[in-house]
């Protein structure tokens, strides 16, 4: 077991969901914590909600997809508390709603930018200075589109599948080197964090008009398949990274999906699109 009391940690994403409830956790055990999203007024929210709990606290806008900001807020992050303990690189965008065949090539930059890249680069910013704690983690959070596809969310599996070779690799890596750092990759199933809604604002603010289809979509995984409390799953994440486990799935949807896909290789495809296709059929 490994306390986060006292740990200096990094939480991206933390304007909203799981990311905001993960820096509410983490103080509430206390940890110090630097906070960043591009919602600038969501984290000001996250960053109040914290004070208000009694601990450390810095907030900064940050869009991860930026290397070259996010390789500077590190070395900021590490100048005003003195050490990085661990890095939580939560920042994502659902970047869905469009077949492989439709979809903008816009799509996949952007999402691959900040879901995958994000992640990358939070992790290759911070990890020189989680070394140098002597007691470092990092917490990259995948999906339970990290191991199972979904038709019309190839940009957004294609991301998470990314996040958990990478994640697994650094993983090897940290054992190989003997590097005081401990590697968790975190699978959410369904949970109440705004990120399908978000994901139909983004599109039409890129000038893309959502089908009827797409919307009904989303208010049936709004409505029907993402119902964990962000503060559950924050719980969840805190709770196995204290233990020390390398994999964290959060919610009985995805420890359920991830033995569907082991088990059934070759057949959870169909299943999966007659699933979706009864569930829109309601």
């Amino acid at each position: 077991m490994s306390s986060v009391r006292g740990k200096v940690a990094v939480v991206t994403g933390a304007g909203s969901g799981i990311g905001r409830q993960l820096a509410l956790e983490l103080a509430r055990r206390g940890a110090r914590l630097a906070v960043s999203d591009v919602d600038e007024t969501g984290l000001a929210e996250t960053v109040a909600q914290v004070k208000a709990l009694g601990a450390e606290v810095q907030g900064a806008a940050l869009d991860v997809g930026d290397r070259a900001a996010v390789l500077d807020y590190a070395d900021t992050v590490a100048a005003q508390f003195g050490v990085v303990h661990q890095i939580y690189n939560n920042a994502g965008i659902a970047g869905g709603g469009q077949t492989v065949l439709d979809a903008e090539w816009e799509l996949y930059d952007r999402t691959l930018a900040v879901n995958l890249f994000g992640v990358i680069n939070g992790t290759k910013a911070f990890l020189p200075h989680l070394i140098d704690s002597g007691d470092g983690q990092v917490v990259n959070v995948s999906s339970l589109n990290g191991f199972m596809a979904q038709p019309t969310l190839s940009a957004y599996c294609a991301s998470k599948f990314g996040v958990r070779g990478f994640t697994e690799a650094l993983r090897t890596e940290m054992i190989a080197g003997r590097h005081p750092v401990r590697v968790t990759v975190v699978h959410p199933g369904g949970g109440k964090t705004g990120i399908a809604s978000a994901a139909l604002k983004e599109a039409e603010a890129r000038g893309i008009e959502p089908t009827a289809e797409q919307r009904e979509r989303v208010r049936v995984y709004n409505e029907k398949l993402l119902k964990m409390p962000a503060d559950q799953a924050a719980r969840i994440i805190v709770d196995g990274v204290e233990a020390g486990k390398p994999r964290v799935l959060v919610g009985n949807d995805a420890k359920l999906v991830d033995r569907l896909v082991r088990l059934l290789p070759r057949l959870y495809p169909k299943l999966i699109v007659d699933f979706e296709r009864r569930r829109l059929a309601r």
